[in-house]
């Protein structure tokens, strides 16, 4: 840009994460001027702490099955038009490596800051200015139909940037410490869209104070369980025990379908056959307490916990079938009512968020404010854990990019 024009460009994408940094870089290989303002001090903060610092950066199964929202069939054209191998044709033409953890979930390799300055890099190449440490002041439409942001004055800059698109990709309230706030949503408002009530996703659960008490001391338990929040599918994977109360990858996929005051019901042992299981080692080993016997398949500390609590420590010859199938039942659907979700310091997403009824699913942009795009965690679309997010990051903001 000339210093005569140095405020006026095509799109402006108010925010330097995933979705914004892939948007941005898509808009620029079509030719548009593009201007990314960041508030943070240094673009792509998420993507840094993700999966640990080794940024599990797609899953190779993302479906529209795996994604939460109000209007579900949402998510399908942009899953559609970038799937996870287009971004590993991106990684590979950078030279990065990945590895798969767990079916589907992949790693980068060379760890989170990679994919991070892969991003920018891309940007840099195709010619997107990224303005960070600059908050946005507000956002107008002007007269002439072209978006106004206005900025910090700095230097000899005019104090805002003039555009025919505007991309938020803000997103969500999720991880306070780097720097989230609810500015999408406020933009989203004040151009007439509905927001449907943003809350903590992939969150650990907290008990009550009776709960904690019973439960508290096996902090640091683990166990494969299969977790069900108000009759939705079951999420079957790691489950722990905290002080405060549950949390593992089973229960922070059961928490984003969760709301207060919901009951979660626990399979302390799936797939398996609880009642056939019992029935054969009464006959095996009669004299066995059913405490023992629970220690051959969950940790010894939890097994004579769930004795002391949910189920009657005794020896199996004195269990009936009938006492054996409600064992059984106890232990495949083991209830709880959590108190409370850890809240946003600990929540990975944000569930909620701009209402995507009021956008097109094509573009990501508002069906009524022509050149208005919302894309990523700001938009009510939430993925499950492992890798789920940063895909719909990247196919919401390649979808935008095509379209601004």
């Amino acid at each position: 840009m000339s210093s005569t024009d140095a405020n006026v460009c095509d799109v402006v994408v108010i925010g330097a994460g995933a979705a914004g940094l892939m948007c941005a870089h898509t808009a620029a290989l079509r030719g548009r001027r593009v201007v990314m303002i960041e508030h943070q001090r240094e673009a792509g903060q998420k993507i840094l702490i993700s999966g640990g610092g080794r940024c599990n950066f797609t899953h190779l199964e993302a479906a529209p099955g795996d994604f939460l929202s109000d209007n579900p069939h949402f998510v399908r054209s942009a899953l559609a038009r970038f799937t996870p191998h287009d971004f590993l044709q991106r990684m590979t033409a950078h030279g990065l490596t990945w590895n798969e953890k767990d079916a589907g979930q992949l790693f980068c390799d060379q760890g989170a800051k990679a994919i991070r300055d892969m991003l920018l890099r891309d940007c840099a190449n195709s010619g997107v200015e990224i303005r960070t440490g600059t908050p946005v002041r507000a956002v107008r439409r002007a007269d002439d139909g072209r978006f106004f942001v206005d900025l910090p004055r700095g230097g000899s800059r005019e104090s805002g940037l003039h555009a025919a698109s505007l991309v938020v990709a803000t997103g969500g309230l999720s991880l306070p410490k780097l720097g989230a706030t609810p500015l999408g949503y406020r933009i989203a408002e004040q151009f007439g869209l509905p927001v449907v009530p943003p809350r903590p996703g992939l969150v650990p659960f907290v008990l009550n104070e009776k709960d904690r008490a019973t439960w508290g001391e096996l902090a640091g338990v683990s166990i494969t369980a299969a977790v069900t929040v108000a009759g939705n599918k079951p999420f079957t994977g790691g489950f722990l025990f905290t002080h405060k109360g549950l949390s593992g990858p089973a229960v922070l996929d059961a928490s984003s379908r969760w709301c207060p005051g919901a009951e979660v019901s626990i399979d302390l042992l799936p797939g398996v056959d609880v009642a056939g299981w019992l029935k054969s080692a009464r006959g095996r080993h009669p004299k066995m307490t059913l405490h023992t016997l629970l220690s051959e398949r969950l940790p010894k500390r939890l097994a004579v916990r769930l004795c002391e609590t949910v189920v009657d420590d005794t020896q199996l010859a004195r269990l009936s079938d009938a006492a054996i199938a409600g064992i059984a039942q106890t232990l495949s659907r083991w209830s709880v009512t959590p108190h409370s979700t850890a809240g946003w310091r600990l929540a990975e997403v944000t569930v909620g968020g701009v209402d995507t009824r009021a956008l097109s699913s094509r573009s990501m942009m508002a069906n009524d404010v022509p050149g208005l795009f919302f894309i990523g965690e700001v938009v009510d679309v939430t993925g499950r854990l492992g890798g789920f997010n940063f895909q719909w990051a990247w196919a919401s903001g390649h979808a935008a990019g095509e379209a601004v």
